[in-house]
């Protein structure tokens, strides 16, 4: 089930949850480095950033120059033995001392080894929330083992293009969209219509309109990795409202405050 406090976080204002994030240098890119730390930052405050490896290693190269610069401590590994990943093991080792702290609301964890999926539903039996951040190639069992698992390709930097650097294009170019959308084609799958109109479901009244944060609520809960960005749009709320086809949506007052909150159901 997924954490209360994280579902109101998704796309909240001020983060409240206390965060290890623990990052596996062997199986995760430095390049993504800015993104994921802002990411994590959405749902809660980095108390401890620590990063685990071989960092005389050439392969950790490209690590040592963000490390001082996002204030990650960087945890020392010399492999024991060839073909053997001692990294895992000091990771894991340490999650589990910082878990029995109970200074933490949850964990970040930052590779696309299914080796930590044990150390991930250790964690939720603790009651702690529990993000996961890789690359596609992620086996299912480490993503479905955490609360929220985000895809670490939609968090990497847009490259800009010649075109969009010189001014001339900038002349020339396209309206912007009104629903932002994600730069990166390579990074889109194909939206899983289905699954989405079968959450938007559970999520509704009797009338058949959900919560914006109650429908992405339950789409997390059945598929941990969904992810709009991954479909081309920043937000839950953006998708909704570009995809006129399959979803209606309204903007209701919310009782007691001056602010709206968007409300969804089928056509």
């Amino acid at each position: 089930m997924v954490s209360p406090r994280l579902v109101a976080k998704v796309e909240a204002e001020e983060p409240a949850l206390r965060l290890a994030v623990l990052i596996d240098a062997d199986n995760a890119q430095a390049a993504v480095i800015e993104g994921l730390l802002a990411e994590i930052a959405r749902f809660g405050e980095a108390t401890v950033k620590r990063i685990y490896g071989d960092f005389t290693s050439p392969n950790s190269a490209q690590w040592k120059k963000v490390l001082n610069r996002y204030a990650i401590k960087p945890v020392q590994q010399f492999a024991y033995t060839t073909g053997k990943n001692a990294t895992d093991s000091t990771l894991i080792i340490d999650a589990m001392d910082l878990l029995y702290t109970r200074r933490f609301d949850g964990f970040c964890l930052v590779s696309s080894d299914s080796d930590f999926t044990g150390l991930a539903l250790r964690i939720r039996e603790e009651g702690l929330t529990v993000l996961g951040f890789g690359e596609r190639k992620t086996p299912e069992a480490f993503r479905n083992a955490c609360h929220k698992f985000l895809f670490t390709e939609v968090l990497r930097p847009a490259q800009p293009s010649t075109c969009e650097i010189s001014s001339l294009a900038e002349e020339d170019a396209p309206p912007a969209s009104p629903h932002p959308q994600a730069t990166d084609p390579e990074t889109r799958q194909v939206f899983p219509r289905a699954f989405v109109l079968e959450a938007l479901e559970k999520a509704g009244d009797d009338t058949g309109w959900a919560h914006l944060g109650t429908f992405g609520s339950y789409l997390t809960k059945l598929q941990p990795d969904f992810d709009s960005r991954l479909y081309g749009f920043k937000k839950l709320s953006d998708l909704v409202k570009a995809k006129t086809d399959i979803f209606q949506f309204e903007e209701r007052a919310s009782p007691g405050s001056g602010t709206k909150v968007l409300y969804v159901r089928a056509r």
